[in-house]
């Protein structure tokens, strides 16, 4: 006996699930633009208020000993880590950039879209350290300024990055693509929640 047109014999048949509308995906990618811009915007401020308000000075105690304002001007990674490779770092975010705005197209959900804008604002906020401060250009110092006891002093860049690979994690653990879709071991949404 012949099928209705369009439709599986054994119902079975796995179908592609309905492309998001254009106007949803741009929302989204406003999001993700909205995201990074704020917190590189809130970087970038904090780094020049820190270097007027704390240069030459002493530590500012927020909480006691559990948050202080230290300014550090770190040639390298966390803990101060390959200060011998400065130049190297900087392309590695050069490339970081590149492709999050690559990938970023892709974007079908909002919990990637705040992970890709607060990852963007990371990388970007601490690549402008390196590309306009001293000692010069791709060589420049990230201005670190956060400290709390046994960890590496650290700034709102470094805050961002880490919200966002927490975001990301959340969305593997979700199995949400990064197109929004749901991978197929990934228990299906609620009615109205979504994929977001």
């Amino acid at each position: 006996m012949q099928a209705a047109r369009g439709a599986s014999l054994t119902g079975d048949h796995e179908v592609d699930p309905p492309a998001r509308p254009r106007s949803s995906r741009a929302r989204l990618l406003a999001v993700f633009g909205l995201v990074a811009a704020t917190m590189y915007a809130v970087d970038v401020v904090s780094k020049i208020i820190a270097v007027d308000r704390l240069t030459d000075r002493p530590d500012v105690q927020v909480v006691g000993e559990l948050l202080v304002l230290h300014l550090v001007r770190n040639p390298g990674a966390a803990f101060s880590t390959g200060t011998g490779y400065t130049q190297v770092f900087s392309c590695l975010a050069i490339v970081a950039i590149v492709v999050i705005c690559y990938f970023a197209r892709r974007i079908g959900s909002l919990g990637w879209a705040f992970a890709f804008g607060f990852l963007l604002a990371g990388v970007a906020g601490n690549l402008t350290d390196r590309l306009v401060r001293g000692p010069g250009p791709l060589r420049g110092h990230v201005i670190d300024f956060f400290m709390l006891p046994h960890w590496p002093v650290f700034n709102v860049a470094d805050i961002s990055i880490d919200i966002a690979a927490g975001l990301i994690l959340i969305q593997v653990f979700r199995g949400v693509r990064l197109d929004g879709t749901r991978a197929a071991h990934a228990p299906e949404a609620q009615p109205g929640t979504g994929a977001e």
